[in-house]
């Protein structure tokens, strides 16, 4: 196999052994790229690998910093590029196919690049990076430099593509949006400029969107003011605005999903939805192709979105997640679907190769297919992918020919070593996990989540067969682990079990038994020798709780099969005793642990460190757990948890960890000796990796990154290798008849039956064909009872059948039992209801009837829980309403009713104002009187100066009538239709209040607002005081009815009446609070009591019944008393009426009978019945006039209270529309606050927006600028190239003077001869093919025809062309002047295109910086629209005013209806007005009279000046006239000796001076200190209460301040001495030299 850079790493011992990649086995997790016509490459671990689609060789390319990332090819240039996934990541550019890095690109970006791009011409590179940059740069990979860059925050992107036909754009794509970038270039500068594509909805259809910075549309509103945009509503004034929309202008776009581009420069977007959208390169114009629905529609599927696309000739190609390719017809606006190609797998990419002959086809597994294009296509899979990553690899047997790997879906393959190519394969259908190869047979053991262990043949490699199966336990199988010499399998699960099964097939793989671990198996490690008949297991569990690992030893004999039986138990347990088996712990937690050959002590990886330890075994046997104490420590320069392998010759200790490292130690020094970077952190380091039995082969296993690494030693030598190889021919020799024997068994060994697949394809039919088989095969494995079970099993029927007469008895025992239960159960039925017992009752199972009782019980609790919680619930929402609505309100909300009418009046709820209302009440009721204050205190001052008779005349008025006035006023100083409410009916005060014509600033409204909410709370009060009083009058009438009813009731009574008594009640809207008591007659349901209490309530009742009795006990007195007089000694006047008198009992005879005296009696009896009746007459007539007078009473008391309660139902309905005046100009007032913070959140945007743009008009500016100035450099450059150009060719005779006139016209013919190159015309197959055809603009493209046409100059150069009779020295410098005027031509075409570039990018800039400044302009336009509107709005007051109906009648309706043009004015401005107008004439005439004295001054200060002017000449000619004076050289000298002697003086002085400061100095530090040590000794006679030290310390305090003062009247002094020495000094010079004088 061809190899790419092998590379080595790491330190290597003497012997210098050292690693190296043969090959990498992987599968492309990202798209799959063409290099040139017949090669591809995809990323793979830490490897690209290349593979020859016609040989199918493959070529590794290593990255040496880890895992790759992604991938970009450039076929015009065969280059690769390709980054790591490193901290600042690293673009590497590698030539194909020397695989020679060409160039390293270092960027800015911090984490990774996600995407890469090569422009189809010239030497450009795209790359994209994600979190946290986001940012896009263009680099030109040959020159190794950023040409620009350009970030978008929060932009994630999934494709980025140059336009083939022109480098300069750019696309890409993420699911929401679709950009297109131009790169605009000016001589050596590049430009990003992005734009943005406007995607069709959901629907497909467009939505038309407004310009939200500056909406055109926005109606008009005349009386509500200003309508702004939905941003200056929301209050937003950053950039978030200019983009601000709500969420129901916010619709669904369609989500892209791929895009290719056109030869037309356009582009073709695939979205989720299913609609296929066409793109405007230039001015991307969205069109969104309609789909042409044929008559038979696609059968099985339904094409919804694209998942990839390709571009061909009328159309593209697409494929979807349903395995199949389409091919997209498009043609006018429409396009038509086909089948184009059916793939077994869903399609995840399509590529076309350079020369588009074949298709490239990847799948979402990995697999390749290259599909060939011609009269015969051709469908060819180039990689067959496994399913999933490797999960476990090993040697087949002796490990140097084959190897198989296992994936976690259950697929086996079998490999050749030494290319990597796929033998066979064979699948299981069932999850797997782990393999292990036998090193004494051609057989492989697969371990599978289930539980079940598969035992595969591969005598013959390229026909693999399950031969074998064993369930062993129901948990996951973890390991699967074979000893050295291949006797024994070990098979770890997930329970803590480790099964031993004989190893070879010979046997059946006789499962022998099993042992008991811990719980958490991470490895099992073997010894197994030649020398001995042992063979010592040791097995690493992990501690997590503890934070220990234990490990768990024990020997098995090789003979162990042949006695197995005499080794375990019934259940199949290995007994401990005769495996030897003893517990080691360690204090920390190991993640690998293998044990030496020599089985003296173990070798451990530290997880929590990194350190690789050595632990010795205890010589003598132990019982319980031994602690293992580290013996040697090394540190193992790998991070995070690391596995041991030993070799099967026991002297490597190889370490993988999840660095990625493969570091291969010797056993005895734990040195290392080689190591190899196979994989990468990024991919979590290897998983697994396997040596051969000669240690010649490895086999590295990546966890995450699907990689399959093959490393050989590329030095190796020495005695370790020559130790190794004796070891290993002695262990095949002792393998090898075991090896032939087994081979031979396995050769004859039929297949088993289950649900296999071992083609090399595993296709669909054979999936549907065989479905019945599998079902069957699954029924049957879960029917199918594990081998544990099934010794378990065995050994409870073995117990069985020896305790079967005591099952017997007691099964007897039971029958009986149950039918006497029946029996109770049948009489139970026959009771009562009352007498039944439940069946629960009758369950003989106490624990089962515990369990249901506390079930029961439990259930119980928790409805009760539930109930208590949902009624606390209840009673917490109860609380609230109670605490919102009665307990907060200060004045709780009632109502009162009429007695005899539907009149229903309610008071106003009112909640107490809180502290900081008040405090703000009181801050603004403090201002205004500031304010009034303020302004009569101005009116004042104006009037007083103004000299008006008026306020004379006012200042003369009494006190009296000033206070008159002050109460006039108090209540408001503004009518009420201007006032716009009613509120000074109820005796509020509204002075305070401003002038609805005056609210113009924001704080006056705040402050209005606050005012009129204190003017609503006094009405509400002043109405409820009324309320208050008549609920009051309300309970004193109900009071005297009840009194009242009395009497009456006595009356009634008295004289018999069934007429009802008339007492009225509150209701409960009257008394609220009555609804928040439960009253005990509202109750329903029965009052739960107790027993208890019960029982003590019947015996006081009875008790005080006894009582009771007693104390009436009947008397002969009382007795008589009721007999005579019913109980009473006096008769009253209310009993007239129920008095009778008793008839004679002789009335009971006949009338004949009767004797006189019995008639005496009579006549008296009638007498005083007579008499009786009279009275009861009188006294009746009297109760009824009585009852009637109280009757009128109660009627006329309530009618009077009706008629004040409807009087105060007018007084509510008043404070109500009162309240909502007040409301009304509240919410008006906040309606134009809201307005002015939305005009004012308005201009902080546009302001904003403002600054930004002229931001960005200076960058514009300076880039037009920047662009003039190189323009006109370049342009200077062209110019002297052309002015050149020129010189050469008016030159040229010149040069060739010398030689004849004739030849020298011929010269110049051949002079301006050029060679004629031809065009190289592409194949005629090809033109048809390729869709893009000749791809302009390219650098290389320009190289290779300026070398084209170097070439043809050398043939133009050649002697043969040379003019008969011509001297060969002037042809040579004649050629050599045509080169050279040539490559000047090719110069100045170079210099012109480029000036034309440049002239075009200038004009580009100059287009923006001309936009720019429109938008600026807009924007001051704007600003000034807006200020004009907040102006108008903060004049146009919304004012409320009160007007009477009905006292103005209008004719004819001659009424103007709009008022736009008119302003609402007071009269008092009027007036006010014109008492300034008065004012300021006064003044005019006043100034004017000063204007004139002023006049007058000024003539006189000018004459004054004049004859300054004059003595200023008569000055300056004296002192001309003195400085003309002659003076004598004696009388210099003498004035210099004085100005000598004076300066010397000075200096005295000046030292003197320079002394008394230091000396002031001196005493100011040591005063500073006095000062403190006096201040100390104050405290301290403070302290000790001494009089005298504090008198004697004041004294010497009082002495230094008065040498202090004197010291500083002395510097005083000395300064002004110095001053005047320094006057005369300067006197003297001037006197001495006065020509220096200036004039």
């Amino acid at each position: 196999m061809a190899q790419g850079r092998e590379r080595d790493e790491g330190p290597h011992s003497a012997s210098g052994s050292s690693l190296s990649v043969r090959w990498v086995q992987g599968f492309p997790k990202q798209n799959v790229h063409f290099v040139n016509d017949n090669t591809i490459c995809y990323p793979c671990g830490n490897f690209v690998i290349f593979i020859n689609i016609e040989t199918k060789k493959k070529t590794v390319l290593q990255c040496s910093n880890g895992i790759v990332g992604v991938v970009a090819t450039n076929i015009p240039y065969e280059v690769v590029a390709f980054s790591d996934r490193k901290l600042k990541p690293v673009i590497y550019i590698y030539s194909f196919p020397g695989l020679t890095r060409r160039t390293k690109l270092k960027g800015n970006v911090l984490l990774d690049y996600t995407l890469l791009s090569f422009s189809y011409c010239g030497t450009y590179l795209a790359s994209y990076s994600s979190l946290p940059e986001f940012e896009l740069a263009l680099w030109n990979w040959e020159s190794n430099i950023i040409l620009c860059k350009k970030s978008q925050p929060d932009m994630d992107v999934n494709q980025m593509s140059f336009n083939p036909m022109n480098w300069r754009q750019l696309c890409l794509s993420s699911p929401s949006t679709v950009s297109v970038w131009t790169i605009e270039r000016s001589n050596q500068e590049h430009y990003f400029k992005a734009r943005l594509v406007k995607l069709p909805l959901e629907d497909g259809s467009f939505f038309n969107e407004t310009d939200v910075v500056f909406p055109q549309s926005l109606p008009k509103d005349l009386i509500y003011g200003p309508v702004l945009p939905l941003s200056a509503i929301a209050g937003l004034v950053g950039e978030e605005a200019e983009t601000f929309r709500p969420k129901d202008d916010l619709y669904p776009l369609l989500h892209p999903t791929m895009h290719c581009w056109t030869p037309t420069s356009d582009l073709y977007i695939g979205c989720e939805e299913g609609h296929l959208l066409v793109i405007n390169g230039d001015t991307l114009k969205v069109t969104v192709l309609n789909k042409i629905e044929e008559e038979s529609p696609l059968d099985r599927r339904n094409f919804i979105s694209p998942v990839t696309l390709v571009y061909q000739k009328e159309g593209v190609l697409a494929s979807g997640i349903d395995g199949f390719v389409y091919s997209f017809i498009i043609k006018d606006g429409s396009y038509m679907i086909e089948d184009f190609l059916e793939i077994e797998r869903p399609v995840e990419h399509m590529m076309f190769s350079p020369n588009y002959t074949m298709l490239l086809i990847q799948t979402d597994k990995g697999s390749v297919y290259i599909y060939t294009f011609g009269e015969k296509p051709i469908l060819n899979k180039v990689l067959d992918a496994c399913d999933g990553n490797f999960q476990a690899i090993d040697f087949i047997t002796p490990g140097t020919q084959h190897f198989m790997t296992l994936t976690h879906s259950g697929e086996v393959c079998v490999w050749w070593l030494e290319d990597c190519a796929c033998v066979s394969k064979i699948y299981l259908n069932t999850p797997a996990t782990v393999l292990a190869c036998c090193p004494s047979s051609s057989s492989a053991a697969v371990g599978t989540d289930s539980g079940s262990v598969y035992f595969i043949n591969v005598y013959n490699e390229e026909s693999p067969q399950v031969i074998h199966t064993v369930f062993l336990s129901e948990s996951s199988v973890q390991h699967v682990v074979y000893d050295q010499r291949g006797i024994f399998l070990l098979v770890g699960t997930s329970e803590g079990k480790v099964f031993v099964i004989n190893a070879n097939s010979s046997s059946s793989f006789q499962i022998i038994g099993f042992t008991e671990v811990a719980k958490d198996i991470v490895q099992i490690s073997t010894v197994s020798l030649l020398e001995t008949d042992i063979v010592e297991v040791m097995v690493l569990s992990s501690l997590p709780e503890a934070g220990r690992s234990r490990l768990e030893m024990f020997t098995m004999p090789t003979l162990l099969s042949q006695v197995s039986t005499t080794f375990t138990d019934e259940r199949g347990r290995l007994k401990d005793e005769l495996i030897h088996k003893y517990l080691f712990e360690l204090e920390h937690t190991l993640s690998s642990a293998v044990l030496d050959f020599e089985s003296k002590q173990i070798y451990g990886f530290c997880s929590q460190v990194p350190y690789i330890c050595s632990y010795l075994l205890p010589k003598e046997e132990h019982i319980g757990i031994y602690i293992l104490k580290p013996y040697q420590k090394v540190q193992s320069r790998q991070y995070g948890p690391g596995i041991l392998y030993l070799s099967s010759h026991g002297l490597l200790l190889i370490t993988i960890a999840k660095c990625g490292i493969l570091c291969i130690r010797d056993i005895y020094t734990l040195e290392t000796f080689a190591r190899c970077r196979s994989h990468s952190h990024q991919g979590h380091g290897i998983q697994s990796m396997r040596i051969s039995m000669d240690g010649q082969n490895i086999l590295v296993n990546g966890r995450d990154d699907g990689t399959l690494v093959y490393l050989k030693w590329k030095r190796f030598g020495g005695h370790l290798a020559n130790d190794i190889l004796y070891y290993y021919q002695k262990l095949l020799i002792f393998l090898s008849s075991t090896i032939d024997k087994e081979n031979v068994y396995l050769s004859r060994t039929p297949k088993v039956t289950i649900d296999l697949a071992s083609n090399s394809e595993y296709t669909k039919e054979k999936a549907s064909t065989d479905s019945s088989q599998n079902e069957l095969v699954l029924t049957d494995v879960k029917k199918e009872i594990p081998w544990i079970q099934r010794k378990s099993q065995e050994a409870i029927k073995k117990e069985v059948n020896l305790f079967s007469k005591k099952r017997k008895e007691i099964k007897k025992g039971i029958k009986a039992l149950s039918k006497t239960i029946l029996n109770m159960m049948e009489e139970n039925d026959k009771l009562e209801n009352i007498a039944k017992l439940d069946q629960q009752e009758f369950g003989l199972d106490l624990e089962a009837l515990e369990r249901l009782q506390d079930e029961s019980q439990e259930e119980v609790a928790k409805m009760k829980k539930d109930v208590e919680m949902h009624n606390l619930a209840k009673s917490y929402l109860a609380e609230l309403i109670k605490e919102e609505c009665w307990n907060s309100m200060a004045v709780k909300g009632r109502a009162l009713k009429c007695f005899h009418i539907p009149c229903v009046v309610e008071n106003f709820p009112m909640k107490a104002r809180t502290a900081e209302e008040l405090k703000e009440l009181e801050r603004v009721l403090q201002q205004k009187k500031i304010e009034a204050e303020c302004l009569k205190l101005r009116k004042e001052i104006v009037e007083a100066q103004s000299g008006v008779t008026l306020v004379k005349k006012r200042h003369e008025e009494d006190d009296e009538e000033e206070e008159e006035e002050d109460k006039k006023v108090q209540y408001s100083n503004l009518p009420n239709y201007l006032l716009g409410s009613l509120s000074t009916d109820f005796g509020v005060d509204t002075s305070f209040l401003s002038s609805q014509l005056e609210l113009h600033s924001r704080e006056e409204k705040i402050n209005q607002i606050i005012l009129l909410k204190d003017i609503i709370y006094k009405v509400k009060t002043a109405f409820n005081n009324e309320f208050d009083a008549a609920y009051k009058q309300k309970e004193f009438e109900i009071a005297r009815v009840k009194e009242r009813n009395v009497r009456i009731r006595e009356i009634i009574l008295d004289l018999e009446l069934e007429e009802a008594v008339w007492q009225p009640e509150f209701e409960d809207c009257e008394k609220p609070e009555r609804t928040l008591v439960v009253q005990d007659e509202e109750i329903t349901a029965n009052k739960h009591v107790k027993p208890w209490h019960k029982a003590k309530t019947e015996l006081i009742t009875n008790h005080e019944t006894e009582h009771w009795l007693l104390i009436q006990g009947t008397t002969t007195r009382l007795r008589a008393l009721m007999d005579m007089m019913g109980g009473v000694l006096e008769v009253k006047k209310e009993d007239i009426l129920r008095m009778v008198i008793p008839q004679p009992a002789f009335m009971a005879k006949p009338d004949a009978v009767w004797t006189e005296e019995e008639r005496k009696q009579f006549k008296d009896y009638e007498k005083k019945v007579k008499e009786l009746n009279e009275e009861r007459d009188k006294y009746r007539k009297s109760l009824e006039a009585e009852l009637k007078k109280l009757q009128n009473s109660i009627q006329e008391s309530t009618q009077a209270f009706d008629e004040h309660l409807k009087r105060l139902f007018e007084r509510r309905v008043k404070a109500e529309m009162v309240t909502n005046q007040e409301e009304l100009k509240i919410n008006n007032l906040a309606f134009s606050l809201l307005l002015d913070e939305e005009l004012s959140s308005r201009e902080k945007f546009l302001n904003n927006y403002l600054t930004r743009k002229q931001q960005e008009k200076s960058q514009t500016s300076e880039a037009v600028r920047k662009s003039r100035e190189d323009l006109d450099v370049y342009k200077e450059h062209h110019d002297n190239l052309l002015a050149e150009d020129k010189v050469m060719d008016r030159s040229f005779k010149k040069e060739f003077a010398e030689i004849p006139s004739h030849q020298v016209d011929i010269l110049y013919k051949l002079f301006k001869r050029r060679p004629r190159i031809p065009k190289q015309k592409m194949h005629s197959d090809t033109i048809r093919v390729v869709p893009f055809g000749e791809r302009p603009g390219s650098g290389k493209l320009n190289k290779d025809a300026f070398a084209q046409l170097m070439k043809a100059m050398d043939e133009l150069d050649s002697i043969s062309n040379m003019p008969e009779g011509l001297d060969p020295l002037v042809w040579n410098h004649f050629c050599m002047t045509r080169r050279a005027k040539v490559e000047n031509e090719q110069k100045v075409k170079q210099k012109a295109a480029g000036l034309l570039e440049m002239a075009a990018f200038l004009r580009k800039r100059v287009e923006e910086d001309e936009k720019v400044q429109q938008e600026i302009e807009r924007v001051f336009h704007e600003l000034i629209l807006l200020q004009d509107e907040k102006v108008r709005f903060q004049l146009n007051l919304t004012i409320q005013i009160l007007l009477k109906q009905g006292q103005v009648e209008l004719e004819n309706f001659q009424l103007v209806l709009e008022y736009a043009d008119a302003i609402l004015i007071n009269k008092n401005i009027i007036e006010d007005l014109n008492s300034v107008i008065r004012t300021q004439g006064q003044k005019k005439i006043a100034s004017m009279m000063e204007s004139k004295d002023v006049h007058k001054r000024i003539f006189q200060i000018e004459w004054e000046h004049k004859k300054m002017e004059m003595e200023r000449e008569d000055l300056n000619q004296k002192a001309w006239d003195i400085q003309m004076l002659f003076f004598s050289r004696d009388r210099q000298k003498t004035h210099k000796k004085n100005v000598e002697n004076c300066k010397k003086l000075l200096k005295k002085l000046g030292k003197f001076s320079n002394q008394k400061d230091i000396a002031n100095y001196t005493l100011s530090c040591n005063l500073r200190e006095e000062l403190i040590a006096v201040s100390e000794r104050k405290d301290i006679c403070n302290a000790m209460g001494s009089k005298l030290t504090c008198e004697k310390i004041a004294e010497e305090r009082y002495e230094n301040m008065m040498q202090q003062q004197r010291l500083t009247n002395i510097s005083k002094q000395q300064a002004e001495q110095i001053s005047v020495l320094q006057a005369e000094v300067e006197r003297l010079r001037m006197k001495t030299f006065p020509a220096l004088v200036q004039m």
